[in-house]
């Protein structure tokens, strides 16, 4: 990070102004001649709570500014990001917003990636430094946008000032102000002009979209050439000056803690400086990574294996079967459920299991701690929590502790918790040097907060032709938000968990509840990528194909019957099934699903198609994509974003599955916990609607959608129902297979 941001002076100055919220920006002379330029992440007219009962006007709340822009002398842009980048294109896209409305090429800006600070940088819905949840492009395709044009319209003042110009005369073009008459300045030199302008009191006017040069064009990454030559920083790369390596083991048994460790076997090995043992893990600490490994491996550790030492995973499920049976905390409701007349009723129940991230960089962070002074490296998507943790960890105050921000090798929702700092950061507390801890595949696997556990039973009741009057959907799963984001977690019902569980039809009478059940303490749960849509669009679109294939309607003829109040849901399920070739004779065996969703402001329509041979064996031969997330930004990362969100997805429906025996999680590596292999991956692909509204999320749809799209060409293959997963083939073989 530079320098700059991290001034003490200059980030009082950016941090502490208050005025009319009014006043967008707030300009700064920075360090070394450059114009620093903050402006608020947050609405600009979004009002705050309390603020009339402290006698200040409406709409007129002092404000601080919480993200940078730096224009240096000689023309150079720097944003500095407020996301991490984690592969699915943060920098490039937030980049192409501001230069956009700046009015400059992309080949003159670069970005770097912001520090812990919860005041300078947090999310404007989270309240948090977070990155996730499909949120970032949404939550600074206003503010982003109009900050550049802000301070285009800043230079410009500068400009006219200068040359005693009227403002109407210049225009500007990659990074320059031009006069009528032919005179050119470019930003560098508008610089020292533009801190000493009064600070604009309105905002100024973005470009029509008939004008963009930059947005909804597949720009290059900006990531992407580090990344090819080398010379990009992952978390993993840290190597501070006089680094010592840790191999880590982790109690394996749910809330169980070290009886007992003989150290001597681990010292004898050439290289290993020390162990480490602490009450839930041993570290082996050594002058490189195989002799930390080495060390590790040579340990006899015994283990307190504590209350859950008999856990298993029919004891889990059993608990989430029981929970079906009690009434929830009321999430959605439409009408009158319980008197809604119906013809007839149906019911089904679908079990979904714990699922692991196994992002492709390990889980693993560097840190160095001293009487006064504690430093982490690492690659985390939510850095303010991370540093609050290290200094817990450390017993130091927050302004003792730095954090190093890296790129990050996939993220997918483990990254969103910082366990491995608290843990990097507890193990150099005895070490006398940087220490860096890498996970093993293995401990990255069996120590991860796994997706958990998630039952739902559906009750549909429906008229003679088959079309539902009632839809109740009940949801059994943990309260991940209520310690997470608790602004999401209220009277009993977790958002998240519910999110999408009544799909994007119209149901007369309709009713959602949710039933908590948590983990056993010391099994850790989290977010994982998709979050609620991952397994409530399985369960909604299930539901639907089922009672289509019943009422004996087509698939995407019964969804279109329940789609009167969504156009833009009817839109992409219409174009999903022309590109798919819906409705087509199939071979022998294959068959076409449909899935659909609104999520994340994102609309998706999914075709997956399959071929199930007759051992049960399934084969994803292809994915159609139709989307309709507002603006697209940059369609290659739309559809780079998609595919990968049905790879992802794909290796759940068809492997993913963590199971537990005596307090331990079973699966440990690749071998028992696989993903989907390169041979394995289908051609997917996207279509994306033209659109100018506000653009949605679109990292974590791709994962929920390829879910029932995959389950649903499976029953139009063999006219078998999944209701559980992963996929068990065996309940395939001898099925219906005749085209």
């Amino acid at each position: 990070m530079s320098a700059d941001v991290r001034d003490p002076t200059l980030a009082a100055a950016l941090g502490g102004v208050h005025q009319s919220r009014r006043a967008f920006l707030q300009t700064v002379a920075a360090v070394g001649g450059s114009l620093v330029v903050g402006f608020s992440l947050g609405s600009c007219t979004k009002s705050e709570p309390g603020r009339e009962a402290k006698g200040e006007a409406k709409g007129e709340a002092p404000w601080s500014a919480n993200a940078f822009i730096r224009i240096a002398p000689n023309g150079a842009v720097t944003l500095i990001v407020p996301y991490v980048e984690m592969g699915q294109g943060a920098y490039t896209s937030q980049a192409q917003l501001l230069a956009e409305e700046l009015d400059v090429g992309m080949d003159q800006v670069s970005v770097e990636h912001a520090p812990p600070d919860t005041k300078l940088f947090s999310h404007p819905v989270f309240g948090d430094q977070v990155t996730g949840g499909s949120a970032s492009l949404p939550g600074s395709w206003a503010t982003m946008r109009q900050a550049g044009a802000d301070t285009r319209a800043l230079l410009v003042a500068a400009a006219s000032k200068r040359w005693n110009a009227q403002a109407t005369d210049l225009r500007t073009e990659h990074g320059e102000v031009i006069h009528t008459d032919g005179r050119r300045l470019g930003y560098g030199a508008l610089v020292a002009d533009a801190p000493s302008l009064p600070a604009p009191t309105t905002r100024a006017p973005l470009k029509s979209p008939t004008d963009y040069k930059l947005v909804g064009h597949s720009i290059k990454r900006v990531d992407t050439p580090a990344k090819v030559n080398g010379t990009a920083k992952f978390g993993i790369d840290a190597l501070p000056k006089g680094v010592r390596f840790a191999a880590v083991r982790a109690t394996p048994v749910f809330g169980g803690r070290v009886a007992n460790v003989d150290q001597a076997p681990a010292l004898a090995v050439r290289g290993v400086r020390q162990v480490v043992v602490l009450d839930d893990l041993v570290a082996v600490v050594a002058d490189h990574s195989w002799a930390a490994r080495k060390g590790l491996a040579a340990l006899d550790i015994d283990w307190n294996e504590g209350a859950n030492a008999k856990l298993d995973t029919a004891a889990l499920v059993a608990q989430f079967d029981a929970a079906l049976e009690r009434d929830g905390a009321v999430a959605v409701k439409v009408g009158d459920v319980a008197n809604a007349r119906a013809a007839r009723t149906y019911e089904a129940t679908f079990r979904q299991p714990m699922l692991a991230h196994v992002a492709m960089e390990p889980i693993n962070c560097t840190a160095h701690v001293t009487k006064d002074r504690c430093e982490v490296w690492v690659g985390c998507q939510v850095l303010a929590r991370a540093q609050k943790l290290a200094a817990q960890a450390s017993g130091l105050p927050l302004d003792k502790v730095i954090v190093h921000n890296h790129l990050l090798g996939g993220g997918f929702g483990r990254r969103l918790e910082a366990d491995y700092v608290h843990q990097a950061v507890r193990i150099a507390k005895h070490v006398d040097a940087p220490v860096k801890v890498i996970w093993s595949r293995e401990e990255d696997i069996q120590q991860d907060y796994f997706r958990y556990h998630n039952h739902s039973r559906v009750w549909v009741g429906t008229d003679r032709d088959g079309m539902p009057v009632s839809f109740r959907h009940r949801v059994v799963g943990p309260a991940i938000m209520a310690t997470f984001l608790p602004i999401f977690y209220k009277d009993g019902v977790d958002f998240d968990a519910v999110n999408g569980a009544a799909g994007p039809y119209t149901f007369p009478n309709a009713l959602v509840d949710y039933v908590r059940q948590d983990p056993p303490e010391g099994l850790h749960v989290g977010n994982w990528r998709g979050v609620g849509h991952t397994r409530n669009v399985f369960v909604v679109e299930s539901v639907i194909d089922d009672l289509a294939q019943r009422a004996g309607v087509d698939p995407v003829e019964y969804r279109r019957r329940l789609l009167d109040k969504s156009p833009r849901s009817l839109a992409v399920l219409e174009l999903a099934a022309e590109k798919a070739g819906w409705g087509r004779k199939l071979e022998r065996g294959q068959g076409l699903g449909m899935s659909l969703q609104e999520g994340f402001g994102s609309f998706l329509a999914m075709v997956a198609q399959v071929r199930v041979a007759q051992d049960g064996k399934v084969a994803v031969e292809r994915v159609v994509c139709a989307v309709d997330c507002g603006v697209a930004v940059n369609p290659d990362i739309v559809k780079a974003q998609l595919m990968s969100g049905v790879v992802f997805g794909l290796s759940a429906v068809l492997y993913g599955k963590i199971t537990v025996a005596n307090g331990r999680i079973v699966e440990s590596n690749f071998d028992t916990y696989p993903v989907l292999r390169m041979r394995e991956a289908p051609p997917v692909g996207v279509h994306i609607v033209q659109s100018t509204v506000d653009p949605g999320g679109i990292g974590e749809p791709g994962t929920s959608g390829i879910f029932p799209a995959v389950t649903n060409a499976i029953f139009a293959a063999t006219g078998k129902r999944i209701h559980d997963l992963p996929i068990d083939t065996a309940l395939l073989k001898g099925g219906r297979h005749e085209s």
